[in-house]
């Protein structure tokens, strides 16, 4: 598949600089919306790999502005859990095929709409629940699972760190970390597994300038755009894009 082409561009630069601005000001919990866009023009394993370096230099960028701001307690129980997290969803991935990689994008997707729906009415309530490290460790496994198939790890950290009682910019540190490391961990077994390729890798060059201004506007919108408002896009964008790819995945 030729990536270098004007439709691919018109899809990749909004998703890259939307990819910047949540993991850059916004949690990442969101971020994993840019995979599922772009799985919807790209065969899934083209955007895991397309997306993964990206998300690093996201993460990079964004680490000095949290510099130590983080909860190291919080960071290091989920990250023990997403070591077995992340093997598991590599044995997935090389057993199953791209339409298996499709659906449960999309339904990651569709889940977490209706995860946030059900905190922002009430239903759900996190805030305040002290969870423990088991629970912490059960939400690393399915942070590094859901986060190698779909670059959708954030819905699982926020679980957890949001029961912490953590404040808006210590949790938003605490996530920056958090997936540093497991991106990290992760570039190894894509290399290895053959998900990186030349052709997104060169693709990758070009949209460096999109994923750093991305990420500019994120940390700076961290202060002024307020979260109901950014959310409210990035679910709407979530639940059209899920659909999709569930539909595409079953016909």
């Amino acid at each position: 598949m030729d990536l270098f082409t004007a439709s691919v561009f018109a899809v990749c630069i909004p998703a890259v600089i939307f990819a910047g601005i949540s993991k850059g000001g916004f949690g990442s919990g969101v971020a994993f919306a840019s995979a599922s866009i772009l799985a919807i023009v790209l065969e899934p394993g083209v955007a895991l790999g397309l997306m993964l370096p990206l998300l690093m230099l996201i993460d990079v960028a964004s680490l000095p502005a949290y510099w130590r701001k983080w909860d190291w307690a919080a960071a290091k129980v989920l990250l023990i859990g997403s070591v077995p997290g992340t093997l598991l969803g590599a044995l997935f991935y090389a057993w199953t095929d791209p339409d298996a990689v499709r659906l449960l994008i999309g339904l990651v997707a569709l889940l977490f709409v209706a995860w946030q729906l059900g905190q922002s009415t009430g239903l759900i309530n996190l805030r305040g629940k002290r969870f423990g490290p088991r629970t912490g460790v059960i939400a690393g496994v399915v942070l590094g699972f859901t986060s190698f198939v779909s670059h959708a790890g954030g819905p699982a950290a926020a679980v957890y760190l949001l029961g912490q009682g953590l404040g808006k910019t210590t949790f938003q540190a605490t996530t920056v970390l958090i997936f540093w490391a497991v991106n990290f961990s992760k570039a190894g077994i894509y290399a290895g597994m053959g998900i990186f390729t030349r052709e997104t890798l060169l693709l990758d060059l070009a949209l460096i300038p999109f994923a750093l201004l991305g990420t500019w506007l994120g940390i700076k919108a961290h202060h002024i755009v307020p979260e109901r408002l950014f959310f409210g896009i990035a679910y709407v964008a979530l639940t059209l894009t899920g659909t999709k790819l569930i539909w595409d995945a079953l016909t």
